[in-house]
Formats: C-alpha cells, structure tokens, sequence
C-alpha cells in the first residue's frame, strides 16, 4: 500500500505527536509498505528517506503551548506536489483542524483520507470560530481516529462527527531491553519534558521538591529536556540546586536507559494533554509513574491500578506520593509488574494493525464506490447507445 502521512508540527523540535509519526512510518514500513512524510523543517535539518521537507515552520501559540507549524501559498504548492509525486492510495493527516499542512492536504487531496485527532481542549473557542473554514476540508475525512477519549470527546464538541479512539504506539521491547545506566540509578526521580513550558509541570515538581529532600535527603532529580536550567532552579534553596541534574536533550536510547535506570518516573504536567505517551514509554521500561492526576493520564495508567496518580498542580499532594513510593521498595515493584502487563495494549503490533485496519477499510470503500461509478456510467453509455 502506498501511504502518505502529514505531519503538521516541525520535525526540527521533537513532540509527541512527531514521534508517533515517526514511529508509525518506520512500523510500516517494516511491514512492507510504501511510506512517505510530509513535514514542516528547517533546511539544514537531517531526515530520514521517508521524510518530505514542506519548508521551514514558524512558532505559534497553539493549545497552550507553542507549535512550530508551517502554511501559506508555497506550503500549499509543496503539498500538492507531494501528492502528486506519490500518487498515495491513502493519505492520513495528523491535527487537521489546526493551521498547517494537515489543513492544506484536506483541501488538496483526492481519494481515501485519514485524520488523527491528538489535541484534548474542552474550551477551544479558536477550533468553534474556524468551524466553518475548517468544515469544507473535514467533510472530505473518509475515517477519523482519535487518540483518546479526550481527544475523541473535544473533536465531538468542537467539529462534530465521531471517531474511532486508537492509542499512540510505543515499541515496547524498545524500552524493556534497554540497559540502564548506573550513574543514573539509585534512589533518583526522572522527568522529561520542555523545561520551560509550564504545561509540562517542572515548576511544580520543583515546588515539591524540598519537602523530597527533607524527607530523603539522598534523592537526586533527572531532567531531561531543553530550556533555561538556572531559571528552573531558581526557586530552590541553593544547598538543593546541585541535588538536581540536568541531561539536555537525550537520544532515544538514552532515553529508554533513563526511563530503566530511575526509582520513579514522575509526570507532573498541568493539563493540554489528550494521551501521555512518556507515561506508555516509562511503563514499557518498567519505571514506577507517578503522574497528575489528568483525565488522559488515568486513563493510560488504567485509572491508577499501572501507576501512582496524585493531585493536579498540589506539589505536596506530589512529594507525599513521592516520598511513600521512595520508602517502599514492594509497592514499587508492584507497579512495575502491573504497568508492564498494562502496556502490552500501547504495542506497535497492536495499535499497528488497528490503523492498517482503518486504511483499508476506507481503501475498500473507495474502490467499491469507483466500480459502482463505472458499472453506472457503462449503464449510461449503453442507454446513450440505444438511444
């Protein structure tokens, strides 16, 4: 099968919904398929064969963060090449309701198409007032996925019609199979995340952070993630600043060995999330999570049974929960053994089949409305013949 995917956001700074392009493209294409992907980036950026430059991205404020998104006539015209060049039998676009290339695809394209829908925000007065822009393009979507019933519920609400919720993929055996590293093991807490994007929770956590101390005065906190690391420490007593290490960014493999290394996993993230695919990578590692207790967030930790949930945005609600699972080495392994089991349902080989599933489904469709078209239009000939 011949499949373009349409990656709004730069593939120049990594994002959850980029990795699960990414992670999607090389799935499937290991399976065989013909796969190509249309992605904002700068010039200079190294991608791999399957990724198709749309141009450089400009920033923008979007769903409470800041994305790098891509638009305008020459973005228009790099998309209709594309789709031409590859003469895809299906296209899926990612975040089409937002304003970059996804949009301009649903405009241009012809045939069977997919939309993933990622964004959760039940309050989105941008999405209602470009409605109806948005709703020429959308009728065009043969299939609708959403990646949780949060993001499925805000595009209900916001554009109507429905969608199938299919997970994001994690390469479990990825993470499982990495080994750790014994620098950044023994009694350490991790988190990723922009370090200076309040939505991903750091202030919090450093908030919580002295109490940790206090109570386990050996605890260090790994950061990894780009931002200002003076200005994330700066409300902290300077005896405690050197309990904290920052990593930078980490390559995929560090990653994963961070993610086995750590006593406990913590994600702090203050809302805008519609899934939480660290939380599925921190559990594949067998990393006890200890996260916010975010509607998309319970529901990937199985309502709190795979990991430990406590209080959005209460940093002592946050060290209590992290000073328990520090002191108790039993309920730790207990949510190793269970978050592992739970994410076995995340697995490529899983949400792989479900997507494929999809494309089919509506490149069967298309096929069979083509054969009714000229079964219709040979009846018609014939009837002009006789005639």
């Amino acid at each position: 099968m011949r499949i373009g995917i349409v990656c709004p956001y730069s593939w120049d700074v990594p994002g959850g919904v980029q990795f699960h392009i990414r992670d999607l493209a090389e799935h499937l294409i290991r399976l065989g398929h013909g796969v190509s992907v249309l992605a904002p980036a700068d010039d200079d950026t190294p991608l791999p064969p399957y990724v198709v430059s749309a141009g450089r991205a400009v920033p923008v404020p979007y769903n409470g963060s800041v994305a790098r998104l891509n638009f305008g006539f020459l973005s228009a015209a790099r998309v209709r090449r594309w789709l031409h060049d590859g003469a895809f039998d299906v296209i899926h676009i990612h975040e089409p309701a937002s304003p970059s290339l996804g949009l301009l695809a649903c405009w241009a394209a012809q045939g069977p198409i997919v939309a993933t829908f990622h964004t959760s925000n039940p309050r989105s007065r941008a999405m209602i007032a470009a409605y109806p822009i948005l709703q020429p393009a959308l009728e065009k979507i043969s299939a609708r996925i959403a990646v949780s019933e949060y993001a499925r519920r805000t595009l209900v609400e916001h554009l109507g019609g429905d969608a199938v919720v299919i997970p994001n993929g994690v390469d479990v055996r990825f993470f499982a199979d990495a080994e750790p590293k014994s620098e950044w093991q023994g009694e350490t807490i991790g988190f990723m995340g922009r370090i200076d994007e309040p939505r991903k929770g750091l202030p919090v956590l450093m908030r919580a952070l002295p109490k940790i101390l206090a109570a386990r005065p050996r605890t260090r906190l790994l950061v990894a993630g780009r931002g200002d690391e003076k200005e994330a420490v700066a409300t902290l007593p300077e005896r405690m600043r050197r309990r904290v290490e920052f990593l930078g960014m980490v390559s995929d493999e560090d990653k994963a060995r961070l993610l086995r290394s750590v006593d406990v996993y913590v994600a702090p993230n203050t809302g805008g999330e519609s899934f939480g695919i660290i939380l599925v990578e921190a559990m594949s590692a067998g990393a006890p999570v200890l996260a916010s207790d975010l509607d998309a967030f319970a529901q990937v930790l199985d309502g709190g049974a795979a990991g430990q949930l406590f209080g959005n945005e209460d940093a002592d609600a946050l060290a209590q929960a992290a000073i328990r699972l520090l002191d108790d080495p039993e309920r730790r392994a207990e949510l190793r053994e269970r978050g592992s089991r739970h994410v076995r349902r995340f697995d490529w080989d899983t949400v792989g089949a479900d997507i494929l599933a999809v494309y089919e489904t509506v490149t069967d469709g298309a096929a069979s409305v083509a054969a009714d078209e000229r079964v219709g239009l040979r009846a018609r000939l014939g009837r002009l013949a006789r005639d």
